[in-house]
């Protein structure tokens, strides 16, 4: 049987935007896991995503860490990066991401960027 609502991994260690973000996805059609830590995502697995959101300034392992672990286990896996720092000049860091959003983001734009990655995604681009 095939899954209907695919599944969107959110890590951030901030609860308030863990909670906006499941409900934003949620109410999209989307099914939300949350994570308060990439460990915590790793322990979890990564086999059943169809997205990963991650915040980059995290305790532990940050998101462009998480991205770099993710790709090599799921390369085709789509990853998006927010952050609430307006001074990302590491565009190198951010090669090889599906998305980049600055806290706040625009939520709709979200919402597009997400459809579209996981359209791409299931066409195999």
């Amino acid at each position: 049987m095939e899954r209907t609502r695919p599944t969107i991994a959110v890590i951030d260690d901030d609860p308030r935007l863990l909670e906006s973000l499941e409900e934003l996805l949620e109410s999209a059609g989307y099914t939300a896991c949350c994570f308060r830590s990439a460990g915590h995502l790793l322990v979890r697995g990564l086999s059943d995503l169809d997205l990963l959101i991650t915040d980059i300034g995290m305790p532990g392992t940050d998101g462009f860490e998480l991205r770099d672990i993710v790709k090599k286990v799921r390369p085709e896996l789509p990853v998006f990066l927010i952050t609430g720092r307006h001074e990302i000049a590491d565009h190198g860091r951010a090669q090889g991401i599906s998305g980049f959003f600055r806290k706040p983001f625009d939520a709709p734009a979200l919402l597009v960027a997400i459809a579209d990655a996981l359209q791409k995604s299931k066409n195999g681009g």
